[in-house]
């Protein structure tokens, strides 16, 4: 394991607190720092990934990061780190947190007509991060420690991801102080809407987008009589801001943006999770029925998906005969040709070996056909290919746990136990469970005797502890 730096900095919130450890120097200057403000939103990414809000699907999120960063790359810091990832809420919300950590619920993903509506969004989004409005906010307060930079992670995560239950969520004077200082200011959400409208412009979306979205926001408060949706608390909109955008928008040319079939696939795949798989299978049937309204083949691909969830695999593999003619070679539709091969019994294991070789040849940043070609190599007892590719994945993603999880099985197969709760131990802390690292890393201890190996062992178990010990303290 070559991952002791990467664990040290991904804990560095915590870090900071214990004793001894040197400080970050004086928080109350008038502008954060980007170390400060990264730690802020990692203290907060730690509560949201260890929540069950927090959707863990590798599809989804790799589309929202392949969107954000279009737009990061036309923004006013391309440099900058973002991370975007999604919840499972039907509330229609989004919220940027310091350091480049952008939610956004699957509510607002669904809602959203069109790729350029979610787009501009996001884009408004990404500039809160770029001019430090959060940062700013809190950035004149006195703290007199790391810790209550925690304090403010914990005001800004209740604020952005639930502001109806933020106070509640709230504790301490000084945390409740700052979060009456989160709601955005009209100058702030003017700012953003200008600097995003910038950027949808120049990575090729249509602006006329963001109005449209926004009048279409402000008349549903209107009928849901005061129960605004979460994004309108967070982000107030008048009729003056929608004015101004429509404004802007009017001087630029209007021309049509075609969404990408991944939107529309990521979207059928939502409606398929939020229903039961045979209130799936019939909502996309009547919908392919219709032929009315919706994309076909998101239609198609979100019927086979619920296929193979009701446990139809015969009746899935007939329908994507019909997807594969409609669609052009794609990540998500070769995903799911792997998965209806797997699910297929009569299917030779060598043949969808070489599928998955091929595929994830083809598309070698989705994630999702990487996992399931770990997933079948596992089956097909090919332990040590697992720990190659598993390898060679985390030196350019090396906070995946689900590299490390794969990394584990493979090695427990093998009877490397040390090696095996060495990888669950940072499965663990990268999904938020620092006591279960703590634990992993004393079997690991446990385990071996490779002087290398155990080195690294006590260090990180030396660091985790301090970490659990002042975390303890800050609750």
């Amino acid at each position: 394991m070559k991952n002791v730096l990467l664990i040290a900095l991904l804990m560095l919130p915590w870090l900071c607190h214990a004793e001894g450890l040197p400080d970050l120097g004086d928080v109350s200057q008038e502008v954060m720092s980007p170390q400060q403000e990264h730690q802020i939103g990692e203290q907060s990414m730690f509560e949201i990934r260890a929540d069950k809000s927090y959707l863990d699907d590798t599809e989804i999120s790799d589309y929202l990061n392949q969107l954000g960063y279009q737009l990061v790359a036309n923004s006013g810091e391309p440099g900058q780190d973002f991370e975007f990832f999604a919840l499972n809420n039907n509330a229609i919300n989004a919220f940027a947190l310091p350091g480049g950590f952008i939610g956004v619920n699957t509510g607002l993903i669904l809602i959203a007509q069109s790729e350029s509506e979610l787009a501009s969004v996001l884009g408004h989004e990404i500039a809160h991060v770029t001019q430090h409005h959060l940062a700013r906010m809190v950035s004149g307060q006195k703290f007199d420690s790391i810790a209550s930079m925690a304090a403010i992670a914990v005001a800004i995560l209740a604020a952005r991801s639930n502001p109806e239950a933020s106070q509640a969520a709230i504790v301490g004077t000084q945390a409740g102080a700052i979060q009456r200082q989160l709601n955005f200011t009209r100058t702030h959400e003017k700012e953003a809407d200008r600097i995003g409208l910038a950027t949808l412009q120049k990575s090729g979306f249509d602006t006329h987008a963001m109005p449209v979205f926004l009048e279409r926001m402000q008349k549903a408060t209107r009928l849901l009589e005061g129960n605004m949706p979460s994004y309108l608390r967070t982000h107030p909109v008048t009729s003056e801001r929608i004015a101004d955008i429509a404004d802007r928008v009017q001087q630029t040319p209007y021309h049509l943006v075609a969404d990408s079939l991944n939107f529309h696939l990521v979207r059928a795949k939502l409606q398929a999770m939020q229903k039961t798989p045979s209130e799936a299978v019939a909502f996309f049937s009547a919908a392919l029925g219709a032929q009315k309204y919706g994309n076909q083949t998101a239609q198609r691909y979100g019927l086979v998906l619920a296929l193979l969830q009701n446990n139809q695999p015969a009746r899935a593999a007939l329908e994507f005969t019909g997807l594969r003619k409609q669609a052009v070679q794609n990540p998500m539709i070769a995903t799911l040709e792997g998965q209806i091969r797997r699910a297929d019994k009569n299917e030779n294991d060598k043949g969808t070996i070489e599928f998955y070789r091929t595929a994830t040849q083809n598309f070698p940043q989705h994630h999702a056909l990487f996992y399931d070609y770990a997933e079948l190599l596992l089956q097909a007892r090919q332990y040590e290919e697992v720990l190659k590719l598993t390898s060679e994945q985390a030196i350019s993603h090396p906070n995946d746990p689900r590299l490390y999880e794969l990394q584990a099985r493979a090695n427990a197969a093998l009877g490397k136990r040390q090696d095996e709760h060495h990888a669950l131990a940072y499965t663990y802390v990268l999904r938020g469970n620092l006591y279960g690292a703590i634990e992993q890393l004393e079997l690991a201890k446990q385990a071996g005797n490779d002087y290398y190996q155990l080195s690294v062992i006590e260090s990180e178990l030396k660091q985790f502890r301090e970490i659990a010990a002042a975390h303890s303290k800050k609750r």
